[in-house]
């Protein structure tokens, strides 16, 4: 116990410790950010959901399947979400009729989410939704912004991912 240093200790010491470039001090000052913003997007991401009678959870699921059925845990690996949290989203959906599980023939116990044609109503409903959002957001931000923004953010993702 006498090699632990005092809270106070700890921060100080940490404090002290200035970055080794200024790359890695202006990544550090982007993660709060960042942070905010995600809250920001889900607090939206929300609101437009709500357009199609959704939640955040079934729309990015109901959005996942869209194009190709694919099994829960590949849902949750795209979405990166558990796979339990994405199983109760997925039955949740089925059970509202927007999705129905199929079999899978390449695994014969981990069935195939497959969106239904209410689940594309709904989905539609949504994206038109997002769409205006998108549309008014985007305009006060300015399309140059958003591009060099999202070039970051997939490089970032990208980095991240790797490690």
């Amino acid at each position: 116990m006498a090699n632990v240093p005092k809270r106070q200790d700890a921060v100080k010491s940490l404090q002290g410790n200035a970055h080794i470039s200024q790359a890695g001090e202006v990544l550090t000052s982007l993660i709060v950010p960042v942070i905010r913003l995600e809250a920001h997007f889900s607090r939206a991401g929300e609101a437009i959901a709500a357009a199609g009678g959704q939640t955040l959870a079934r729309w990015l699921t109901l959005e996942t399947v869209a194009d190709a059925p694919a099994t829960v845990a590949q849902v949750a690996r795209q979405l990166g979400l558990t796979r339990q949290s994405v199983q109760r989203v997925a039955d949740l959906l089925e059970r509202d009729g927007l999705t129905r599980y199929a079999f899978n023939p390449a695994h014969q116990r981990s069935q195939l989410v497959r969106i239904t044609a209410l689940g594309r109503k709904t989905l539609s409903t949504i994206q038109r939704a997002q769409r205006v959002w998108a549309d008014r957001v985007g305009s006060e931000i300015g399309e140059a912004e958003l591009r060099q923004a999202s070039f970051v953010v997939d490089n970032l993702t990208r980095i991240l991912k790797a490690r």
